[in-house]
């Protein structure tokens, strides 16, 4: 039995399970790269991944897999963007008691020895602490980079909820399963827009004729009295003679 046994198997052991979901959330952030950085090679300096255009994603922020592999790497996903939001957090409180002097500079030195390098400390830990548990997380160095650097300052306000699996029609091909895309919210967004009625071609004619006014003007009124009584007139007439 698997009591309090979450999660699925996904047909793998756990070791290389863990593995998947982690390549799985490095591609996802890794697909909100720069073009600038793809041709020049800078975010796979440190591994055997080419950089000619080959790995380029079709479409940034959004990954195609099957739809039970994207509701196990959600949470993994989720997890790494909170920390990261929350190590921002730590970093710009820590600006506050930065300095902006060059490196080995002897105004950087006085600043190093002095009481408010250890509040910057203090202030930098918790953003330090969050990269290296990203990094142990998906150990992708590059995908850490874009996702403190591109990824997490789009949701440092929102509570939550930063990605979302939008279901395919169309089956994978060979085993048929069901597709599904995880995508970052805020970029892909569908915009629901309310249905018109359509207009025929009776309804248009329709439109355009003018309406006819039933009701009589003062002026036609005292025509149609007028001729009424001399019409009268006239029949009464002959009555007379007789």
């Amino acid at each position: 039995m698997r009591h309090k046994r979450k999660g699925r198997h996904l047909g793998r052991n756990p070791s290389h399970r863990k593995a998947m979901l982690q390549n799985m959330a490095s591609s996802l952030f890794l697909s909100e790269r720069d073009e600038e950085l793809n041709e020049a090679g800078e975010l796979y300096q440190d591994f055997d991944t080419p950089a000619d255009g080959r790995n380029i994603p079709k479409v940034q922020g959004r990954i195609v897999t099957t739809l039970h592999k994207a509701k196990e790497v959600r949470p993994l996903v989720e997890k790494c963007i909170t920390i990261a939001c929350k190590g921002l957090a730590a970093e710009e409180e820590a600006s506050k008691h930065a300095t902006d002097a060059e490196r080995r500079s002897t105004e950087w030195r006085t600043w190093r020895e002095s009481p408010q390098w250890n509040e910057w400390a203090q202030a930098m830990a918790p953003a330090v602490a969050a990269r290296r548990r990203v990094l142990k997380m998906i150990r992708n160095k590059a995908a850490m980079e874009v996702l403190f650097s591109d990824i997490a300052p789009r949701f440092t306000d929102r509570p939550g909820g930063y990605t979302r699996i939008v279901r395919l029609a169309h089956p994978r091909l060979g085993d048929a399963g069901t597709r599904a895309i995880l995508e970052f919210v805020g970029t892909h967004d569908r915009v629901s827009q309310k249905s018109e009625k359509p207009a025929f071609g009776d309804d248009e004619a329709s439109a355009e004729e003018p309406v006819a006014d039933d009701t009589p003007s003062s002026e036609s009124e005292a025509e149609a009295e007028a001729s009424a009584d001399d019409d009268q007139q006239g029949e009464e007439k002959p009555a007379a003679d007789e």
